[in-house]
């Protein structure tokens, strides 16, 4: 069984809050949720993949050698919603208490990525909010060498194209391996995605329709494959596309592809 890191799509809502006089504010409730079930539960339909996913938390909180270790066990590992401050930042960072007591530096979870995808890594790379060059440039992959294995470019502004109509994708290579048994004509409306550019070298396989930007795309880096698909996998852009029937047929799809399928 080929195993899979899911880092992302996470989220704890506190709430809700009731203002009950002028002074009394409380906040009533606390939840976790996970809004990747959808995506785990589709790659472990098959029996062939299983999935490990985290909050994001957990990825920014890794001790040295912990994030290695993951990189070493597993052939997929997933991004979503995880902006680039959760590579490039350590909590110990802003621990006040260590100033002056030793050197901090930390292994470059960045370089450790590229480093594993050269050697045989396979990522995704999905949309959101946080994702690319995301709300306000808060995503950031594209100013970290992330961009190095990225099969698309970032943009340099934000990058949000949201719509309540919805946008539908359109396959440019229909006999690519990921859409066998998938027809994308019937894939519902997605209420957003990443615009980001064509990189050269890297197939653009869908595209949002009417839009012409990228919305599957993928890489061969060294010796790892990358996928980015420029929408959330999950809601709230995912909201219709997590219910359709073949949503659990294209991403089984896209992992086998990954982890050595034909091209």
């Amino acid at each position: 069984m080929k195993k899979v890191y899911y880092i992302g799509d996470w989220a704890v809502q506190i709430g809700p809050v009731y203002a009950e006089t002028s002074f009394n504010h409380a906040a009533k409730g606390l939840d976790f949720i996970n809004y990747g079930h959808w995506l785990l539960e589709a790659l472990q339909s098959t029996g062939e993949f299983q999935v490990t996913s985290v909050p994001t938390w957990d990825f920014y909180n890794m001790q040295p050698g912990e994030y290695e270790r993951v990189l070493a066990s597993h052939e997929i590992v997933i991004f979503s919603d995880v902006e680039a401050k959760n590579f490039q930042l350590h909590p110990q960072f802003f621990n006040r208490r260590l100033f002056g007591t030793k050197v901090l530096t930390f292994p470059d979870r960045v370089r450790l990525t590229v480093e594993a995808v050269e050697s045989g890594l396979n990522l995704m790379f999905l949309g959101g909010w946080l994702s690319f060059n995301g709300e306000l440039g808060k995503g950031g992959w594209g100013r970290t060498p992330l961009r190095e294995i990225l099969p698309v470019e970032c943009l340099d502004v934000e990058d949000l194209r949201e719509n309540t109509e919805g946008f539908r994708a359109e396959p440019v290579e229909k006999r690519h391996p990921i859409f066998q048994g998938v027809q994308l004509a019937g894939m519902p409306p997605i209420l957003g995605y990443n615009r980001v550019r064509p990189r050269e070298g890297c197939p653009v396989l869908a595209r949002w329709k009417g839009e012409g930007d990228p919305a599957i795309a993928v890489g061969r880096f060294g010796k790892g494959r990358v996928l980015a698909y420029t929408s959330d996998p999950a809601p709230h852009w995912g909201c219709n596309f997590v219910f359709w029937k073949q949503y659990p047929k294209l991403w089984t799809n896209a992992a086998r592809w990954l982890t050595g399928g034909k091209e």
